[in-house]
């Protein structure tokens, strides 16, 4: 479980990214952070790593206070915490599966990871991993050679393979095609139900928001100003995280994506049978 705890950011110019936020989450569930750019999603994720250090407040871990640890402390704990990150963020000279094992950097001294020398559970596992994410056959391909969506898959089975106890995503789909951002968002769903991981995903996509979240936080001028489940996402809601906007389009698109999707899916049916 995640506890924040009127949490705030102040940077040195006086600016105020974030303003007495207060959330907690529960093991296995996924909320979407949404809202206009510059309204503290990113701050509020890397505050949680301590990628960023927040300036009040506390947050809690399973019961650890993630802000009061020092330095030494910090990594060990940062192991438990998974990031997929909105490029990827891979080797890309490196295979597939060298990409998933790094996840276990944190966990293995330094001889071993130097020398590629990994334990055969953590081999085993990462195996499994990337079957979980439909990548098993693409184990010993460079990371350059995969498309974008598979990318992120490798991302997903990297942070799964620190044994994570919290998913922290920002902008997974931010560079894929529609199909694919509805796969990928399906699958890191499903993962988190799995595992029982709750999860942050800072998340651009309103649309895709709605379809996949269990709950949405909205975020403007780094305060709450929404907390609530999808259907309570109304455009007056909207109207109020984002401002103005023609929400009623916004998701008439997304729908036909949905439509068109579902055609091509039943056409390839019946040309396989």
């Amino acid at each position: 479980m995640l506890t924040i705890d009127s949490v705030g950011k102040t940077y040195g110019t006086g600016d105020k990214a974030l303003t007495d936020i207060s959330l907690t989450i529960e093991k296995g569930q996924v909320v979407g952070l949404i809202g206009p750019s510059g309204a503290g999603k990113s701050t509020l994720i890397r505050c949680i790593n301590r990628l960023v250090e927040p300036s009040t407040g506390h947050i809690y871990l399973n019961d650890l206070d993630l802000v009061a640890l020092d330095q030494n402390r910090l990594r060990q704990q940062r192991r438990r915490i998974g990031m997929i990150f909105q490029e990827f963020a891979l080797v890309e000279r490196l295979t597939v599966m060298e990409n998933v094992l790094s996840g276990r950097l944190g966990y293995l001294p330094f001889w071993r990871t130097y020398l590629r020398r990994f334990p055969a559970s953590d081999i085993e596992n990462a195996y499994r991993l990337l079957d979980r994410v439909g990548l098993l056959d693409q184990a010993d391909k460079r990371a350059d050679a995969l498309s974008g969506g598979q990318r992120q898959r490798v991302g997903i089975a990297r942070a799964l393979a620190q044994h994570p106890d919290l998913l922290l995503v920002d902008e997974p789909t931010a560079s894929l095609d529609p199909k694919t951002s509805r796969q990928i968002m399906r699958l890191i769903v499903e993962i988190c139900s799995d595992y029982h991981l709750p999860a942050i995903i800072n998340i651009h996509d309103v649309p895709l928001a709605l379809q996949f979240m269990q709950r949405i936080i909205g975020l403007r001028q780094g305060r709450v100003v929404f907390d609530g489940a999808p259907s309570e996402l109304t455009e007056s809601v909207l109207t109020t995280i984002y401002g103005a906007e023609d929400w009623t389009n916004m998701q008439k698109q997304h729908e036909d994506d949905l439509d068109s999707e579902a055609d091509a899916t039943a056409r390839l049916g019946a040309l396989r049978s």
